[in-house]
């Protein structure tokens, strides 16, 4: 699976360990910043993560800022991205399997590293079920199509 991977200055370290993850599970993956631990727009990160996930380049994306919140706003802005905050085990394979969430977002300064990895294994590891779960997410579709 090609990944892409983003994060601001307060996501940076736990980037780098995901980053590690990504290599063992055998994923390739795109670093779309920031690399250090100096000041960035998250916006500008989340942005360019979606982007490529939204026109198709990555299968999907993982965002990283010390809450998770903010990338999570700013990824949703992209049409086409469906990006899911989440900071535990159940809450990641729901996204993939209710919600088909081709983005997810972590909050550095709310999951350690050792549970992130987790996050990011189940995440990566579950498929969209379908069924009456497409209807909900077509119905999401619908809603993004009709921006004014």
């Amino acid at each position: 699976m090609r990944i892409a991977v983003g994060s601001d200055h307060a996501g940076f370290p736990l980037k780098q360990g995901i980053i590690s993850l990504l290599v063992e599970l055998g994923n390739s993956y795109e670093d779309f910043g920031c690399y250090d631990t100096g000041s960035v727009d998250y916006p500008d990160i989340a942005q360019a993560v979606a982007e490529g996930v939204s026109q198709g380049k990555f299968h999907r994306g993982i965002l990283i800022c010390c809450t998770g919140i903010g990338m999570s706003i700013a990824a949703n802005k992209v049409p086409g991205v469906r990006a899911a905050l989440c900071h535990d085990v159940f809450s990641a394979r729901r996204s993939r399997e209710h919600n088909n969430a081709n983005v997810l977002c972590l909050g550095a300064g709310v999951v350690g590293e050792g549970l992130a990895r987790e996050v990011v294994t189940v995440y990566l590891g579950s498929d969209f079920v379908g069924g009456r779960h497409a209807r909900r997410v077509e119905k999401i579709d619908m809603m993004e199509s009709h921006r004014v």
